[in-house]
């Protein structure tokens, strides 16, 4: 299995203590993490297993969705930050719907990741 995460900036270092927390889990034999390309950085500086994209703004977000139409990606974290503004918001949206449109579980923060790798730890 594959789970894509990606966070905004003021979201990153969240993710990483969320990416930490259950660490365990995210790191069993069958399971994967790719990254957008900052968020990837901060993960692996955590010591973090991650295979890195692009960064959101530079294409990371539409690698992703790639992956997620392509059946490489079942899961996708993506810790945004609702009170800043994004410049690549039509990338944002973009995977989003392709989450919908595949059906791919998406986790927008920390409650329904927690709530999503719980479902996933239950398999």
């Amino acid at each position: 299995m594959k789970i894509a995460v990606i966070a905004h900036d003021g979201k990153k270092a969240e993710m990483v203590a969320f990416l930490n927390k259950h660490y365990k889990f995210l790191h069993s034999a069958n399971m994967s993490i790719i990254a957008t390309g900052t968020t990837g950085s901060h993960a692996i500086e955590a010591g973090l297993k991650v295979e890195r994209v692009l960064s959101g703004p530079k294409g990371g977000d539409a690698q992703i969705a790639t992956q997620v139409c392509e059946g490489k990606i079942q899961a996708v974290l993506f810790f945004r930050d609702p009170l800043d503004k994004h410049p690549h918001e039509p990338d944002i949206n973009m995977l989003m719907r392709i989450c919908d449109v595949h059906n791919v579980p998406l986790a927008t923060n920390p409650a329904t990741a927690k709530l999503l790798v719980s479902s996933l730890t239950k398999r």
